[in-house]
């Protein structure tokens, strides 16, 4: 049987060796891993919006992409209520849609708008009705400024 000499110092450079490759394998992961997702969320614009009927209300943040347009709330409806968001190019409408309509309820609503154009919608219309889908109160809200205004402009 032949031994090595001096075993116990191979097996420790190895694992010096392999410990180093471990330690620089693991930072370039957490380097490389890192998500872009909130830098990503943060380079598109935004605007604030706040409808308020009596106790009922829609209260959120639409951000703006490229080809749509995400309407996220909190939505309360005290009665039977409906919201709705509307996106335009100029004062042409692009996309429509709406919640179905709650009775007595509250919880997050998402509306998202479809924009099939290069450069997306510039302004929309976030609005509730009540259970008979007569308007009640709305904003517009416009990519440029960020600004809500109460109306349907």
């Amino acid at each position: 049987m032949v031994r090595l000499k001096d075993t116990s110092k191979v097996k420790s450079r190895t694992r010096k060796v392999g410990a180093a490759v471990a330690a620089a394998a693991s930072v370039a992961g957490m380097v490389f891993a890192a998500t872009p997702a909130t830098a990503a969320v943060a380079d598109y614009p935004t605007s604030t919006f706040s409808i308020e009927v009596g106790a009922s209300y829609y209260k959120g943040t639409a951000t703006w992409y490229n080809r749509s347009v995400e309407v996220n709330g909190a939505f309360k409806a005290t009665g039977c209520r409906r919201v709705y968001a509307r996106a335009f190019t100029g004062t042409t409408s692009r996309a429509f849609v709406s919640s179905s309509t709650w009775c007595d309820r509250s919880g997050p609503v998402r509306l998202a708008l479809d924009v099939p154009f290069a450069g997306g919608a510039d302004n929309i219309w976030v609005y509730m009705t009540d259970g008979a889908q007569n308007y009640l109160e709305g904003q517009t809200c416009y990519r440029s400024s960020g600004y809500c205004i109460d109306g349907l402009h």
